[in-house]
């Protein structure tokens, strides 16, 4: 099941940004298409206890129950992000694995069971992603420090 794939110019479209500034933070990014993939990159700021930066795309829930990985194709600055699911965009928990970037092109693969739930960077006392229903998908970028980052994202696939 694709979830995105940026060679379709218009994907980039159902992607957004939520910044740090929803609780006061002064991070800043972009999203910008090029090409055939997707850049997000912007500047971590640590005013006002800020400190991360994201972006997500919500859809109609789908029953994902036949998938169990996350397919990524990127490329990174060398940092770590964040990839995060969310069951329904109401929840106030995402699934999360983190990611590892190394500056080249690299196709990561995320077992979705290994998701756990967190809340505002804290892991929560809950069982990991069940792999039924998806509403959410997003990138988080947030290790506090205050710095560039930028990530290039050509596809998101379920297998």
């Amino acid at each position: 099941m694709i979830l995105a794939d940026f060679s379709d110019k218009s994907a980039i479209n159902t992607w957004y940004v939520v910044n740090d500034d929803v609780m006061g933070g002064r991070s800043d990014a972009t999203l910008k298409q090029q090409d055939n993939y997707m850049i997000f990159k912007g500047e971590i700021s640590l005013d006002n206890n800020g400190g991360f930066s994201s972006i997500r795309s919500d859809f109609k829930a789908r029953d994902i129950s036949s998938y169990s990985t996350v397919v990524i194709e990127l490329k990174g600055d060398g940092k770590t992000y964040q990839f995060r699911a969310k069951t329904s965009r109401y929840d106030r928990q995402s699934y999360v694995s983190y990611v590892e970037t190394n500056g080249e092109w690299q196709t990561i693969s995320i077992n979705l069971a290994d998701l756990y739930p967190v809340f505002r960077g804290y892991r929560m006392r809950m069982a990991n992603f069940d792999g039924k229903l998806l509403e959410e998908i997003g990138i988080l970028f947030g290790n506090k420090k205050a710095e560039a980052f930028e990530l290039q994202i050509k596809s998101i696939i379920l297998k």
